[in-house]
């Protein structure tokens, strides 16, 4: 599994998010961010997290949804419950995963970062596949990228997030690369 000269992976399922634009000009990826998310909230195996990444939510499906009318966010990869991966932006491109963010004295962490969302929330474990398929990522996105730093969601916005949660265990993550 390597990228491709377009910040592409091959071996993982791609769906093009519209929710990118360009990262600062000499600015090199240095930073995954660990993050979690399931949409309906807490509900895992469905469309909606695709569907918010590709902008074809529909705010009338769920309750919870009216309030994600018109976010434009994405993430460069997704992890699901079984560990399948799909890639929904470059490498090379700005995802919009973020958000107002700041780790050792910079901000804007999506100009210099890479970000991969669990299939989770704060309520459940993640699974064995998933920390299998992201230790396997997170070592192929180091061999393609001058990462030096791994942390989560909650590090780099503190005062907003709280994922990848409690009940991510960093040490089983960590101790697989």
């Amino acid at each position: 599994m390597k990228p491709n000269p377009q910040g592409w992976f091959s071996g993982v399922r791609r769906i093009a998010s519209p929710n990118f634009d360009a990262r600062p000009k000499c600015t090199p990826v240095c930073l995954l961010v660990i993050h979690s998310i399931s949409l309906p909230p807490n509900e895992f195996g469905g469309k909606g997290v695709e569907q918010l990444f590709t902008n074809t939510l529909n705010s009338q499906d769920h309750p919870y949804y009216a309030q994600l009318h018109g976010v434009k966010v994405s993430s460069h990869f997704f992890i699901r419950r079984s560990g399948e991966i799909i890639q929904y932006v470059s490498c090379l491109q700005r995802a919009w995963h973020a958000g107002a963010s700041q780790w050792r004295n910079r901000t804007r962490c999506n100009d210099f970062s890479i970000g991969i969302e669990l299939e989770g929330s704060d309520f459940v474990l993640f699974t064995d596949a998933q920390y299998q398929s992201l230790a396997y990522l997170t070592r192929h996105l180091k061999r393609a990228y001058p990462i030096c730093d791994i942390t989560g969601h909650s590090d780099i916005a503190p005062e907003r997030k709280t994922d990848p949660g409690p009940h991510f265990d960093w040490q089983r993550y960590l101790d697989r690369l």
